[in-house]
């Protein structure tokens, strides 16, 4: 079965999506056969790879609701071992129909694990919220990626998501845990920065990656073309940064 990480952080702006897409195009390119779940209803991830969602015959929302099966869902990307699961803005009703659904806190799980040994690694970017979609997607995986922004309110609100993770466990899915946490929009020229760093690390010791996500232009850049940091500038500081994240994380799960 494939390894399965939510990218997940209740707060917006702190470099979710954007990790969603460099990694599993960097885990891509390192030979891993990975499907990317665009499961935010903002369908950021979607649009970042370059997909018209006006076009889709079925996204992430159909699945879910049982009208298509994930496999009808997949596309495949323009880069060799990546594959997209897409969305479109049906996701954002999908949470009201969901609410009064059977099983309503699995059906992303039951989906994945309709694929078989199809890939090896899932990423799944979830919405910024604490809502019935982002459990969907805890209850789903086997382990949880945290972005967290080195700026003043990075802490804020964790306490809140690392409780739910816990209530997860205990309830749904006893295998979760935590993969790592991901520093990002490093500036490290600013005294801020570096202290929120320090911070993040002894709040979370051994689970902060090595690897850091710089402030970066580039990165910025790359989803209004629709390409991910490897293809829109491989040379840059962000490039780098999710080559090296990736290579991380394939040594995290193995």
């Amino acid at each position: 079965m494939p390894v399965v990480i939510a990218v997940t952080n209740q707060k917006g702006g702190v470099g979710k999506t954007t990790t969603a897409i460099n990694l599993a195009f960097f885990l891509a390119k390192a030979g891993k056969k990975t499907l990317l779940i665009d499961f935010d209803p903002q369908g950021n991830a979607t649009s970042g790879l370059g997909v018209n969602k006006q076009t889709l015959s079925y996204g992430i929302a159909d699945v879910v609701m049982g009208r298509a099966t994930l496999e009808q869902a997949i596309l495949p990307t323009k880069y060799k071992d990546l594959s997209l699961a897409p969305t479109t803005s049906l996701l954002a009703n999908t949470e009201v129909e969901l609410a009064q659904s059977d099983k309503r806190f699995s059906r992303l799980k039951v989906a994945i694990e309709k694929t078989g040994d199809r890939f090896d690694i899932i990423i799944i970017d979830s919405p910024p919220s604490l809502s019935l979609l982002t459990v969907n997607g805890l209850i789903a995986a086997k382990y949880v990626l945290l972005p967290v922004q080195t700026e003043f309110y990075a802490l804020e609100g964790l306490g809140q998501l690392l409780e739910t993770m816990k209530l997860v466990r205990k309830a749904m899915n006893p295998t979760l845990e935590l993969l790592g946490v991901l520093p990002t929009m490093l500036d490290s020229r600013t005294t801020l920065s570096t202290q929120v760093h320090e911070e993040i690390k002894r709040h979370f010791p051994e689970k902060v990656f090595t690897t850091t996500i710089p402030r970066n232009i580039r990165l910025a850049e790359a989803p209004s073309h629709g390409l991910p940091v490897g293809m829109y500038d491989k040379f840059s500081k962000g490039s780098r940064a999710y080559k090296a994240l990736a290579k991380e994380v394939i040594e995290r799960v193995s």
